[in-house]
């Protein structure tokens, strides 16, 4: 549900309601509604919530359970890690 989602990832991102009701433009019960499931962000908002947090609407959505990492500015070095911490996560479920 989108309401779990937004909560999830301005909590990953150490944002406050008002912090992020201060990046869109919105009040912070408007947020606040959001994370509850009394409304829906509209299509402009979904929108600006994928982009802000890194993900994709069908993420935020609950179209998609797959997340995605930008690697863009890593090196080869640094992909080598990456791909080795996630291949260590998956292993341990």
């Amino acid at each position: 549900m989108v309401y779990a989602k937004i909560k999830e990832l301005r909590v990953q991102l150490g944002m406050t309601q008002s912090d992020l009701a201060k990046k869109l433009g919105v009040t912070r019960s408007c947020v606040n509604a959001w994370e509850m499931g009394i409304s829906v962000p509209s299509t402009q908002y979904i929108v600006q919530l994928a982009l802000l947090f890194k993900v994709s609407s069908d993420y935020l959505l609950g179209i998609d359970s797959t997340s995605t990492v930008n690697v863009a500015g890593l090196d080869s070095d640094d992909l080598k890690i990456v791909n080795a911490l996630i291949s260590h996560l998956r292993s341990r479920h």
